[in-house]
């Protein structure tokens, strides 16, 4: 289905020099001393499909506009389309003369939210360093990450369609990305939260192999994928919430109401139902980093980023969790937000031992980040170590607190220490300080004075490293 053609960028008579594509010819527009091309289409979108070629461009085309997001709840980035797989560059000048490292974003929101036309993601002042942006929609929720296959085996690729969708956007920037000043062989994924777990996710999937040459998570890992069993499960609440009884049902199904349907309760977690990769054993056929890093990407540069305070932008002042908020209460509320199954009074306990001058609130926020959020990356930074591969880690700390998604603004702005950091990393693939090492875990601190530390937060690293760890949702 190719409800998104409508939206399309319009056809464009300007003084604008042509770019010609593989698809054909399309005009920018210039933009505080970068080129802009928005609304790129890189594929074509049908429900539960792997995606396919896009047709060709039939006239010269403006890339003046934006192309729409997928679909999601909230209805935060209108207009949406199931057919959404556009992509945008920034590019200091859109010749082959001269090839730059390319730095391609792949948006945060999970797998079920987000879009590349949030203003934040402008990679006008990141361009202006000599390099390339690339940012992309794909398709979310149901659309992207929906497993039908154990029910219908007419839908063979529908749980791993999003991430199917983020490899045909990079084999097109392999073939096009010479003609805006890119250097085909210098690519750079980056992206935060649900961004850096696509990512992650790729660096395991054959697919796509060679088609990047560095990667960059910030606050977004995958170390277990979703298992075929646990995803149908979930297919079955999505199904029975939408009142029907079978895969081919939801071909007649508006947008509308697949979007409705995503708020099915999930059957394993509770709460709105979990969407990701898929463990399906043709496009994805082991976790990402378990039981190791896996030995596809190891050869690539990873870096590795979290932000201090993670949990404070899930939680932010006036939340539930925290309204009364004392030692009384504070181990049965943080139970289910440690994310791995720990003995929350024994968690509590600790953390009192450790930082006796923490509030009730502090240690709410302390234990959540690294029992929720920081496990993750710490696994795949040792596994990486483990495997003698680059690894490179990095904390955000400054401004304090730095919650989670406090590490974009600073990168996207093209300036400073983090953004000197990255562009240093899509160029060397060093981002400028020790790789990660056992035991050393040596790590940059992004506070008021950037500075390398050995092992930060050991007592907080120790105190979890017992427990077991499997990604929520998988």
């Amino acid at each position: 289905m190719l409800a998104g053609l409508a939206l399309a960028p319009a056809i464009l008579r300007g003084a604008e020099p042509e770019i010609v594509t593989s698809l054909g010819a399309i005009r920018g527009t210039s933009e505080g001393g970068v080129r802009v091309f928005r609304g790129l289409r890189y594929g074509a979108a049908s429900r539960f499909q792997a995606p396919a070629a896009p047709p060709p461009i039939g006239d010269v085309l403006a890339a003046d506009r934006f192309g729409p997001s997928s679909p999601q709840r909230g209805d935060r980035y209108p207009p949406t389309s199931e057919d959404c797989l556009y992509l945008n560059i920034w590019t200091p000048e859109a010749s082959p003369a001269r090839r730059r490292p390319v730095m391609v974003y792949i948006h945060g929101g999970a797998y079920s939210t987000g879009s590349a036309v949030d203003p934040l993601l402008d990679g006008g002042r990141l361009a202006l360093n000599d390099v390339v942006v690339v940012t992309l929609q794909h398709r979310l929720g149901a659309f992207g990450y929906l497993y039908l296959a154990r029910l219908d085996p007419r839908f063979p690729d529908s749980g791993n369609a999003g991430q199917l969708d983020l490899i045909l956007a990079l084999r097109w920037i392999r073939e096009n990305i010479a003609r805006f000043g890119g250097d085909p062989g210098e690519v750079t994924l980056f992206g935060q939260s649900g961004g850096g777990a696509k990512i992650a996710t790729m660096m395991g999937m054959p697919a796509a192999a060679g088609l990047f040459h560095r990667a960059a998570t910030m606050s977004g890992q995958q170390v277990t994928a979703s298992g075929p069993q646990n995803a149908t499960a979930r297919t079955r609440a999505y199904l029975s919430a939408l009142r029907v009884d079978s895969p081919e049902a939801l071909r007649t199904l508006s947008t509308e109401a697949l979007v409705e349907g995503l708020g099915a309760t999930d059957p394993i977690l509770g709460g709105s139902l979990y969407f990701g990769p898929v463990l399906d054993m043709k496009w994805l056929t082991r976790h990402p980093f378990w039981p190791d890093a896996n030995p596809q990407s190891n050869r690539i540069p990873l870096l590795l980023g979290n932000t201090h305070d993670e949990t404070r932008a899930f939680y932010p002042p006036g939340h539930p969790k925290l309204a009364g908020l004392g030692w009384e209460n504070i181990a049965e509320r943080i139970g289910p937000e440690l994310r791995i199954d720990a003995h929350p009074e024994w968690v509590i306990a600790e953390y009192r031992r450790l930082f006796p001058a923490y509030s009730a609130e502090q240690v709410f926020y302390a234990a959540t980040t690294a029992g929720r959020s920081w496990r993750a990356q710490l696994i795949e930074a040792e596994e990486r170590a483990r495997a003698g591969a680059p690894a490179y880690v990095y904390q955000l700390d400054h401004p304090s607190p730095a919650p989670h998604g406090a590490d974009i603004p600073p990168v996207f702005g093209g300036t400073g220490a983090l953004a000197e950091a990255f562009l240093r990393f899509a160029r060397t693939g060093d981002p400028g300080w020790p790789a990660y090492t056992l035991p050393a875990r040596r790590t940059m601190i992004f506070g008021e004075t950037p500075h390398v530390e050995s092992d930060p937060r050991r007592a907080e690293r120790e105190l979890f490293a017992p427990i077991p760890y499997v990604q929520p949702g998988t």
